[in-house]
């Protein structure tokens, strides 16, 4: 709930009084003071960094279903309150519930749903706020709102196939890594100490092992902060400007992966570019809100170059054709959508086959790990096991030697 700082006076003792109240509305506050008997010199409403009210972030699905029953409602005939008031009171999401509140109410208190999303930006993005904004205009609203659904429907579908694709193998690898490190510290050194009264030289492979075992005991909590150190400074490292250039041009052309993660960012342009095009956005503005979506900054900087190059006079085709990040096919099939006039319809149907591509790479990628998965516990497990019973194998001429 919004609040609002005040300066009032207390009508019976004149006393000039300086505080905040949480209300609805500037209204409403108003009159709350007006009820404690204090007269409103000035009262203005609080608001977080850079002029935006601050409010917590909202989950992909949860934005969905508001932006998909709030399209209903609207198309529907309902009031832009009502249909607010109840989605307010159905949501389970505290978060997102105060969100729709204070959005309600700002809407009551005149501002227009654009102005009001634009108050949250961790809730509703740029992009959000602004095919909201070419709806109003346009008298499509509800329109624009099922547009966005669908919009956001298909990221979280895309999110959630690329998340659950790679949930398999990152549990598998972790507990590979687990398993490694306790028999390194727990298993092995109880065979080395039993080889250990041998008194013999113990196969190389053997003895190797041995080592590794030795050292990751002894130095354990050193080996571990020194891991954690590396993947902290990797990850501050890419966050960086040069750090995100690095792995961002580097992560499209790694064998299989890059290839889906290429994709990814293309499917995230078409599809957003494809969407505010059919809002009515100015050009310009796409491109721009565009560049920030794709999640990528190689693509970033090149849609950046583009917008600039499109200002000059130039087609939107032949800019992007000038980066290879953009393939041919996607060229041409921009380039057929801007001689018919049905850009945006070209664009959604790229996007379309780049999700059915990813689809297809993702269900092939996952059966090929499961067995590449397995040959690698196979070799890791299987060759410590090997290692530790090597000596068990040759034990007769151990035995046989230490007797000479």
């Amino acid at each position: 709930m919004p609040s609002f700082a005040y300066v009032a006076r207390e009508t019976g003792s004149g006393r000039e009084v300086r505080n905040s109240v949480d209300a609805a509305t500037e209204q409403a506050a108003i009159a709350a003071l007006l009820n404690r008997n204090m007269l409103v010199l000035s009262i203005q409403e609080k608001v977080g960094k850079q002029g935006r009210t601050s409010g917590g972030r909202v989950g992909l699905t949860d934005l969905v279903i508001f932006t998909r029953q709030l399209a209903t409602m609207i198309d529907a005939g309902l009031a832009m309150v009502q249909s607010l008031q109840a989605l307010a009171e159905q949501t389970t999401n505290k978060i997102m519930r105060d969100v729709i509140r204070d959005v309600c109410a700002r809407v009551e208190s005149g501002d227009s749903f654009s102005e009001a999303l634009q108050k949250h930006p961790k809730a509703f993005s740029h992009l959000y706020v602004c095919m909201v904004a070419a709806g109003e205009q346009g008298g499509l609203l509800a329109e624009i709102l099922a547009r966005l659904a669908t919009y956001l429907e298909n990221t979280a579908r895309l999110r959630k196939k690329v998340k659950s694709a790679m949930m398999y193998p990152t549990v598998v690898t972790v507990v590979a890594i687990l398993i490694t490190i306790f028999l390194l510290i727990k298993v092995v050194p109880v065979f080395g100490e039993v080889f250990s009264s041998f008194n013999a030289k113990l196969p190389a492979p053997t003895q190797y092992l041995i080592n590794i075992s030795n050292f990751v005991k002894s130095y354990f909590l050193l080996v571990a902060v020194a891991g954690g150190a590396a993947g902290y400074g990797w990850f501050y490292f890419i966050k960086t400007p040069t750090g995100r250039w690095f792995w961002d041009s580097r992560r499209i052309q790694l064998p299989v992966f890059g290839v889906i993660a290429h994709k990814i960012c293309l499917a995230r342009f078409t599809r957003t570019l494809a969407s505010l095009v059919r809002s009515g956005v100015p050009i310009l503005e796409v491109l721009q809100i565009v560049s920030q979506t794709v999640g990528n900054v190689v693509m970033e900087k090149a849609v950046q170059t583009a917008a600039t190059d499109i200002e000059r006079g130039e087609s939107i085709s032949a800019a992007l054709a000038k980066h290879p990040i953009f393939p041919s096919m996607i060229i041409r099939m921009v380039t057929a959508g801007e001689q018919t006039g049905k850009i945006d319809n070209m664009l959604e149907r790229i996007a379309d086959f780049l999700d059915e591509e990813i689809e297809t790479t993702l269900s092939g990628l996952t059966a090929l790990i499961e067995p590449i998965l397995i040959v690698f516990l196979g070799v890791v497990v299987g060759g410590m096991v090997i290692c530790m019973f090597l000596p068990i194998f040759k034990l007769p001429e151990i035995v046989s030697g230490n007797n000479r």
